[in-house]
C-alpha cells in the first residue's frame, strides 16, 4: 500500500461568484466523496483562499548548513507563485497503486478546476 495526495485546484474568481446554494451542494458532494472513499481517507482539508497566504522564502546566498531559511526569511503577503488556478485543498488517500489512486481523485467534486494526483515519499517523522 502507498499513500497519494489528491490536490485540488481552482478557479478561485468561479468560487467567488458561486452562490449560497451551489457552495452548498459541493460542501454535500465532498462530504458523499468521504462516505464513499472513507476506507481509504487518511486526512484532508480545505484552504482559505490564496489572499490570506504569507510566503517565507530563503533569502539570496548560499544555503545556511541547517537548510531552513531561518531569521533572515524573506516574508511576503500572498501565494508563493501566482497562477489561474489556486490549490483549494487536498486529500491523502493510501491505495495499493497509482491506477486505485486515480479512480479515487476521478470522484473528487471541483467543478472550476483540476485534480492533481502524486505519491507521497515515506518519512520518518
Amino acid at each position: 500500500m502507498g499513500q497519494y495526495l489528491i490536490l485540488i485546484y481552482t478557479s478561485e474568481p468561479s468560487w467567488a461568484a458561486i452562490g449560497e446554494a451551489e457552495a452548498g451542494a459541493v460542501t454535500a458532494a465532498h462530504q458523499r466523496f468521504g462516505q464513499q472513499h472513507g476506507a481509504v481517507l487518511r486526512g484532508g482539508g480545505w484552504l482559505h483562499p490564496t489572499a490570506t497566504a504569507t510566503t517565507v522564502r530563503r533569502p539570496d546566498g548560499p544555503a545556511r548548513e541547517d537548510l531552513t531559511a531561518g531569521a533572515d526569511a524573506l516574508v511576503t503577503d500572498g501565494p508563493y507563485v501566482e497562477t489561474k488556478e489556486a490549490l483549494a485543498g487536498y486529500y491523502v488517500i493510501e491505495v495499493p497503486d497509482l491506477d486505485t489512486a486515480l479512480a479515487v481523485a476521478r470522484d473528487v467534486p471541483e467543478p472550476f478546476g483540476g485534480i492533481e494526483v502524486r505519491p507521497l515519499r515515506p518519512t520518518s517523522m
